[in-house]
């Protein structure tokens, strides 16, 4: 059984993403995979660069949905809240660089006897 010291979940748009934390080397875990075979930039990597953290956590992150940009943004909220429960101080850093806000913008459903959500049918006059 592995001991984790803190848990969390980030979410963006449709994208989840489940993040474990424990003290190690820095090896990051995505669904079973090394971090390298992921088409993430160092983006995530700004909760631990700010917070002085790099390369004292293992990480194992499970994520579903969205695209690679959501699933990044939701990786950075589920760090960011992760840090905070371990280190209270950091919250302060992580909250002036608005890494803890959950961005709540979501896609607008479809609507019946329209294109898309607002896009209206062409109209044709004669």
């Amino acid at each position: 059984m592995k001991k984790y010291i803190s848990n969390s979940i980030g979410r963006r748009k449709t994208s989840v993403a489940r993040l474990y934390l424990k003290p190690g080397t820095g090896k990051i875990i995505i669904n079973n995979k090394n971090y390298s075979t992921y088409g993430f930039k160092n983006k995530i990597f700004k909760p631990l660069q700010l917070t002085n953290n790099n390369g004292k956590f293992d990480i194992y992150i499970n994520i579903y949905g969205g695209g690679v940009t959501s699933q990044a943004e939701a990786i950075i909220l589920a760090l960011s809240r992760s840090l905070c429960k371990i280190h209270k101080s950091s919250r302060k850093i992580l909250k002036l660089n608005k890494l803890l806000t959950r961005d709540s913008r979501m896609v607008e459903r479809k609507k019946y006897g329209r294109k898309k959500s607002r896009k209206n049918f062409q109209f044709s006059k004669r």
